[in-house]
């Protein structure tokens, strides 16, 4: 399973937010972050608090791309 949070990084923009505030408002950590920008998962938990601190849905964050089945 593979994850995308470019979904995320264009709300940011969209609201006028970088990724130092979204770390303060939804209170995660430079390594979760650091995670976030390689695509790689994280916690529903800390998916949950960016979802609350951005008043946004779970899609409106991430999206899981299936893998191709050949």
């Amino acid at each position: 399973m593979q994850v995308s949070y470019s979904r995320l990084w264009k709300l940011l923009i969209d609201k006028k937010m970088n990724k130092t505030a979204l770390k303060e408002v939804a209170g995660i950590s430079n390594s979760t972050l650091a995670k976030m920008g390689k695509d790689e998962t994280v916690s529903m938990e800390v998916i949950g608090r960016i979802c609350d601190a951005l008043n946004c849905r779970v899609e409106d964050v991430v999206e899981i791309i299936p893998k191709d089945k050949e």
